[in-house]
C-alpha cells in the first residue's frame, strides 16, 4: 500500500516506513477523495505536517547548535534571476525629496512588481497546487479562492518553522558537482546518501536535497529551468513516509524535471507533497556553501512572509550550525 491511501497516510503521521511496490513507482496517479481525505489530523486540519512542529521538537532542534553558524540558503532577489513561465520581479527606486528641516534628512524607497510568493527561493503553501478542483484535504479550491487571495490555508498561516533540516548531497554521492538535466534521485540514492552520511531521517524535520544545479542561478537561466535533476516518486514517497515537515532542493521545482519514469505526468510529486500529505515545498535553495561544509544535520529556520491568502513566500532560509 503507497503513501497515498489513508492508511498509508496515518502512517506517515507516526513515521512509519513500509515497501512501496516496484509498480508504483512507475504509475502513480492522484488518488480519490475518499483514499486521501481525511488527513491524519483530520477533516478540519489546515496546517498540515507543521503539526509535527511542537514546543518539544524546537527545543531539540536548539539542541543541534554547536558553533552558532549561520549559513544563508536563499538565493538574491534579482532581475537577472531566472523566472518561470510569465513571472516577473522588477524594482523600481523611489528617491524622496530631500527634507526642509536643518538636518537635511533625505530618504529612497523602492516599488517592487513581482509574484512574491513565486519568485526566487520560494516557499509553496498548499492551495498552491490541486488535483482537480481540490487542494489539502479535499478543500475545493472554489469554496476558499477570492479575488484577494486564498481564505484558508494562506501562506501567512505557516509561521516560523524551526526544526531539524538534513541536508543529502547527492551530487557528491555520484561523485560529480553537478547532477545531470532529467536525472532522477531514487530511494537507492536517498538510502545511500544516508549511509555515507551516517544520519537518519525523523519526524518533523525538513529534508534538502543537494544537486549541484545552484551553480547555474542567475548565469545560465534558461538551462536552469528548462530540465533539472531531482527526487522521483519513489524518492518522494519514501522521504514522506518518515514524517518530514518539508522537502527542499537547489533547483526549481524540487522533483525532477521532465520526469523520465512518468513523463505523461505534470509535477506529481507537487501533488504528493502539497495536496496528499500537507507537506511543503522548498524551491531554489542555494546549498553550494551548506555542502561545502559537509553538515548533514542543523537548524533550519524559515519563515514565509505573512502574505494573506497567498499560495507562497519568497524567503530567505538559513542553517544555523
Amino acid at each position: 500500500m503507497t503513501i497515498v491511501s489513508r492508511r498509508g497516510a496515518l502512517a506517515a503521521a507516526a513515521g512509519l516506513a513500509a515497501a512501496v511496490p516496484a509498480a508504483a513507482q512507475q504509475s502513480w496517479t492522484p488518488p480519490e477523495p475518499a483514499q486521501r481525505c481525511p488527513g491524519p489530523w483530520g477533516a478540519a486540519d489546515r496546517r498540515g505536517a507543521m503539526n509535527r512542529q511542537t514546543p518539544d521538537t524546537v527545543k531539540r532542534t536548539a539542541g543541534l547548535i554547536r558553533s552558532g553558524e549561520i549559513v544563508e540558503l536563499g538565493q538574491v532577489l534579482e532581475q537577472g534571476m531566472p523566472l518561470q513561465s510569465t513571472r516577473q520581479f522588477h524594482i523600481h527606486l523611489k528617491p524622496l525629496a530631500m527634507n526642509p528641516q536643518a538636518n537635511r534628512r533625505g530618504s529612497n524607497e523602492e516599488m517592487v512588481i513581482a509574484e512574491m510568493g513565486q519568485v526566487g527561493t520560494q516557499f509553496d503553501m498548499f492551495p498552491h497546487q490541486t488535483i482537480g478542483n481540490h487542494t489539502y484535504n479535499c478543500v475545493e479550491v472554489d469554496r476558499i479562492a477570492t479575488r484577494n487571495g486564498f481564505t484558508e490555508m494562506g501562506v501567512h498561516t505557516v509561521g516560523n518553522i524551526f526544526t531539524r533540516g538534513v541536508l543529502l548531497d547527492i551530487a557528491a554521492l555520484k561523485g560529480v558537482p553537478m547532477l545531470e538535466a532529467g536525472y532522477e534521485i531514487s530511494v537507492a540514492d536517498v538510502e545511500a546518501a544516508l549511509r555515507r552520511q551516517d544520519v537518519a531521517l525523523a519526524e518533523a524535520d525538513a529534508v534538502l536535497f543537494h544537486t549541484g544545479w545552484g551553480a547555474l542561478w542567475g548565469k545560465e537561466n534558461a538551462r536552469y529551468l528548462n530540465s533539472n535533476p531531482g527526487i522521483g516518486v519513489a524518492a518522494a514517497e519514501f522521504v514522506i513516509r518518515r514524517g518530514p515537515i518539508l522537502m527542499g532542493a537547489d533547483v526549481a521545482t524540487v522533483e525532477v524535471s521532465p520526469s523520465k519514469t512518468m513523463p505523461a505526468a505534470s509535477l506529481p510529486i507537487h501533488q504528493i507533497a502539497l495536496v496528499v500529505n500537507g507537506v511543503h515545498l522548498l524551491e531554489n535553495l542555494k546549498l553550494d556553501e551548506l555542502a561545502a561544509k559537509r553538515r548533514s544535520e542543523f537548524v533550519l529556520n524559515v519563515q514565509p512572509l505573512k502574505l494573506k491568502g497567498a499560495t507562497g513566500s519568497t524567503v530567505a532560509p538559513t542553517a544555523i550550525l
